[in-house]
């Protein structure tokens, strides 16, 4: 048990009102064009999977008091450790099932839990040095879970799951930035920050966000993603089109929404971004059929 588990009192049983059965992914979600075009077992998997990732998440953003939020990730803690041997509860019985068929780590979902738990805290994350931000993707560890699904295995599917999901995280950062500053939130790295002129010590995540020179850092990380998404490509080249579909469709999508956001720019005011479903059917074509 851990300390957080222990001062929280009750077990997980006491929680259950705050950790209800993952929703599941719906036709809203980024991710759901491409996890439509995997094999029914693989879509259930890569399902069930997106709405732990959710309902976590979900924990994390919440109003809750933070002790109350720490508490209900250790009770989806303990749950993940009890799927793992075997003695899940009967809501995760699907995502159990999941874990033995493709032998998905516990230490993967824990890592995701403690990434939700750097977001639970009194103190958001508000430009973090870029140590902390990697520890952060890192801690997103959906990728890790994603590749063992797709069946890219070893080293290769080690490099996926590093660069595919970081460039994906980066671009959720850069999209979500407005979002984020308003619950107090700046996940942008403090290093281009300061290069680029901007107070980040005292500073609150609005004002973080409506410096004029918001742009220059925010282009920097743009690259460093399209770095990712280069890497990730070139690891997917070695696979058949067949195998990777759905993390080159994902990769597509995102990148294409990356493109979009350094033409708008990330001066105030930020108009949202989106691909349109025009847009995703175009890359559906080019890169689903192949």
């Amino acid at each position: 048990m851990t300390a957080e588990r222990e001062q929280a009192g009750p077990g997980p049983g006491a929680y259950a009102a705050a950790t209800p059965a993952p929703e599941p992914v719906t036709a809203r979600s980024s991710f759901y064009t491409a996890l439509r075009l995997l094999p029914a077992p693989q879509r259930a998997a890569m399902a069930e999977i997106y709405a732990f990732c959710r309902a976590v998440d979900d924990i994390a953003d919440g109003a809750d008091p933070v002790q109350m939020k720490r508490a209900a990730l250790e009770c989806w803690r303990a749950d993940i450790q009890a799927c793992c041997t075997g003695t899940g509860p009967a809501r995760l019985a699907a995502l159990q099932g999941h874990i033995q068929t493709f032998g998905l780590a516990c230490a993967d979902f824990e890592a995701v839990i403690d990434g939700m738990l750097m977001d639970a805290c009194a103190e958001p994350l508000c430009a973090p040095p870029a140590s902390t931000l990697d520890l952060y993707c890192d801690r997103s560890a959906v990728g890790r879970l994603s590749v063992k699904v797709f069946g890219v295995s070893g080293l290769d599917g080690v490099l996926l799951a590093h660069h595919l999901g970081r460039a994906l995280q980066l671009t959720n950062i850069l999209r979500d930035i407005d979002e984020d500053a308003a619950i107090g939130r700046v996940y942008l790295p403090r290093e281009p920050l300061l290069e680029a002129g901007i107070a980040v010590d005292g500073a609150s995540a609005d004002a973080i966000v409506a410096d004029p020179a918001l742009d220059r850092a925010c282009l920097q990380v743009a690259a460093q993603a399209l770095e990712h998404f280069e890497y990730a490509r070139r690891v997917m080249r070695r696979y058949p089109a067949s195998r990777v579909r759905t993390p080159r469709l994902m990769g597509a999508v995102y990148r294409a929404l990356l493109a979009r956001l350094c033409t708008r720019g990330w001066t105030c005011p930020r108009a949202p971004v989106r691909v349109g479903k025009l847009a995703r059917a175009g890359i559906l074509l080019r890169h689903a059929l192949v």
